[in-house]
């Protein structure tokens, strides 16, 4: 149980986000895949309503959703502009191995909104504490792994883009994205406000 404990608070401390990545990674994608099914299965929901949805693109399809946000965002910014945006898109995240796309189901939601007339205004919420929680889980799974990520949101300008690409129901809302592959670089120091001002203790 002491190890268990060791390996959860050292994979929270260690994540973080790695902007350089390269595709040669020592993990299988059965592993990958693996890792976002158990995230799926075990990670809570608000009135278990398990709305996340993943999608693991690997491979072509990884590159393809890459080249949908290049695509939307060069229509978008000017030409000058755009330059160092696709520079950033392929070598920080075009250039790693996989990404991980957080949905949640609207269809879902709106139907715990009608059992549940008075927790309506909460349940879009608790969609998104649903969904983050998700999205932590696995990117400390994939830290445990040696894999570096980080966390985009290039919603919603790419959402009905990537629906048809992958061909996704129109219900899904896209929440995140997370490219993840071999990390190339360390991150900076991080910093920290004072633990005074965010956890208060009362007895």
């Amino acid at each position: 149980m002491e190890d268990k404990k060791i390996c959860l608070e050292e994979a929270l401390k260690s994540r973080r986000s790695y902007y350089a990545l390269a595709s040669d990674i020592e993990v299988s994608d059965e592993r990958i895949e693996e890792l976002v099914k158990m995230a799926a299965r075990w990670v809570p929901s608000a009135f278990n309503s398990q709305s996340a949805r993943m999608v693991l693109l690997l491979g072509d399809a990884h590159l393809r959703l890459w080249q949908i946000v290049k695509d939307t965002l060069k229509a978008m910014i000017p030409a000058a502009a755009f330059v160092r945006t696709e520079q950033k898109i392929d070598r920080s995240f075009a250039a790693g191995h996989g990404t991980v796309l957080f949905f949640e189901d609207g269809n879902l939601i709106a139907d715990l909104q009608r059992k549940f007339p008075t927790y309506a205004d909460n349940f879009p919420a608790f969609s998104q504490h649903t969904s983050a929680m998700h999205q932590l889980a696995i990117w400390m799974l994939l830290e445990n792994e040696g894999l570096g990520a980080s966390l985009q949101h290039y919603n919603p300008v790419i959402d009905e883009a990537v629906r048809q690409a992958f061909h996704l129901p129109e219900s899904w809302s896209l929440v995140a994205q997370m490219p993840f592959g071999r990390p190339l670089d360390i991150p900076g120091e991080k910093t920290f406000c004072p633990i005074e001002e965010k956890v208060f203790v009362i007895r």
